[in-house]
């Protein structure tokens, strides 16, 4: 039988903020680099604006249907999907440095040609290339962030990644839908080319990996156990790191329920960028200039939110709240009211007030990322957390394989376009209320950190754990 202390939470290690000397860590050093990789996110979240933003042009010229649209949307996330689980064994076969900058340098060579040549197919090979590409950047980007943070620190870095969606939509979106009005949609794609490659020559000439991630392919960094050797606590030595199998990860009750929670959050996520510029200018009557800068409003909503929730719970896992509390309980209460908010909007008629709804709601739906992807990073071992977000957030953008085509099927079955969006955001919000409540119940990253850490004690035997 089961002994209940089987089950007791094991609370997460907090590293101490600065290494000893030996190390290499500096925290403006941390954080510099950090924010090269929001940089890097919000390009890859640019990436997948720009089709939202000429979305309407690009209909009119190749003459689309708005559920062929909706289409290479999912078609995209397929492709995104695939790549997702390919972030493990990239991270195996490359360094991070290197690794990046490949994919960064695909993301550039996808937009080239449609801009060139654009047909249905080309648009088509070319989402789906960029999607392939952009697949294992999130599980890799997350853990070269957390390389340089410990784990009960790493909500606020991962809120800024997160948050770099939001800063897409703030900052690139408006002179995304700028130079489409005034240069044509084929100069953004062009722009997003350039900016890309200058990322990479910057990466190149600065990145250094941190000493909380075992170390990559090419040795960059080895984290050490806090055993005498002044390493901070909680980070193991590569030598003597434990592994457990990797079905164990993917069928605890946190993984597969957080797995549910992301993906109809992420098909919400997915609606958004394709459909809502689509929404303000066809749905709700505003112009195609009005709709690309209103692209920024639900960011300007949920940004401050992931911000603030996210380093709320770092400080409070820090003075002794359970992750399952801070990290679990504070995305899903989100979730359940952003949810209930997008049910209620056919009651809402004004186009102001319709705007509104879908931010805010839309808002309170987006700590989901951080803070989940912060929890599921620590019920696995330090070396297998490429592979686990990898395959995590593979299953995350699941949600985007469908919405954006069933959304679009919807727009073209409804009298008014209108009503078909408002129909989309209710199911949404249905799917994600019922995924937070599943994940209040089941989730709980503490146990089932320790129940990995015992089977990995009795399979790699005695030694430290993470």
């Amino acid at each position: 039988m089961t002994r209940s202390s089987d089950y007791s939470p094991t609370r997460i290690a907090v590293a101490p903020s600065p290494v000893p000397p030996g190390m290499g860590e500096s925290r403006r050093t941390a954080w510099g680099l950090t924010g090269l990789l929001v940089l890097l996110t919000t390009i890859n979240w640019g990436d997948k604006a720009v089709y939202g933003i000429i979305a309407v042009p690009l209909k009119a010229e190749l003459g689309l249907t708005s559920a062929q649209i909706g289409l290479v949307g999912s078609l995209f996330f397929v492709a995104y999907t695939i790549g997702g689980f390919c972030a493990g064994a990239l991270a195996r076969w490359m360094s991070l440095r290197w690794v990046l900058v490949v994919l960064a340098l695909c993301w550039s060579a996808a937009m080239v040609p449609l801009a060139v040549a654009a047909t249905f197919g080309v648009l088509v090979v070319s989402r789906m290339f960029l999607g392939l590409a952009e697949g294992p950047t999130a599980a890799l980007g997350l853990t070269a962030t957390y390389s340089w943070h410990a784990p009960a620190k790493r909500a606020l870095p991962s809120s800024l990644l997160a948050g770099s969606a939001s800063i897409a939509k703030i900052a690139v979106a408006p002179v995304l839908t700028w130079v489409t009005v005034a240069h044509g949609w084929r100069a953004a794609l062009l722009s997003l080319v350039v900016v890309g490659v200058l990322w990479c020559t910057v990466w190149l000439a600065t990145w250094s990996q941190g000493p909380y991630i075992s170390a990559d392919r090419n040795g960059t960094r080895t984290a050490r156990a806090g055993n005498g050797s002044g390493a901070p606590d909680g980070v193991v030595a590569a030598e003597h790191e434990a592994t457990v199998p990797w079905i164990r990860i993917f069928t605890t009750r946190t993984f597969l329920s957080c797995a549910l929670l992301t993906t109809c959050v992420y098909a919400l996520v997915t609606v958004v960028l394709t459909w809502l510029p689509s929404y303000f200018q066809t749905g709700l009557g505003y112009s195609q200039l009005q709709a690309g800068a209103m692209f920024a409003i639900p960011s300007l909503a949920s940004l401050p939110m992931m911000l603030v929730s996210s380093f709320m719970s770092d400080r409070l896992l820090a003075r002794g709240a359970t992750a399952r509390t801070v990290r679990i309980g504070i995305a899903a209460v989100g979730v359940i009211i952003g949810g209930i908010l997008l049910f209620a909007m056919p009651a809402i008629g004004a186009p102001a007030l319709a705007v509104a709804a879908v931010s805010i709601g839309y808002g309170l739906t987006t700590p989901t990322a951080p803070l989940i992807n912060s929890a599921i990073s620590t019920i696995c071992p330090p070396r297998q957390t490429a592979g686990t977000l990898g395959v995590f957030l593979a299953l995350m953008a699941v949600g985007g394989l469908v919405a954006p085509f069933a959304t679009g099927a919807i727009v073209d079955a409804a009298a008014m376009p209108a009503e078909g969006y408002v129909l989309a955001f209710r199911i949404l919000g249905v799917l994600c209320v019922v995924a937070a409540v599943v994940a209040l119940v089941f989730a709980d990253p503490e146990r089932d950190k320790a129940l990995l850490q015992r089977e990995a004690a009795q399979t790699n035997g005695a030694g430290p754990s993470w």
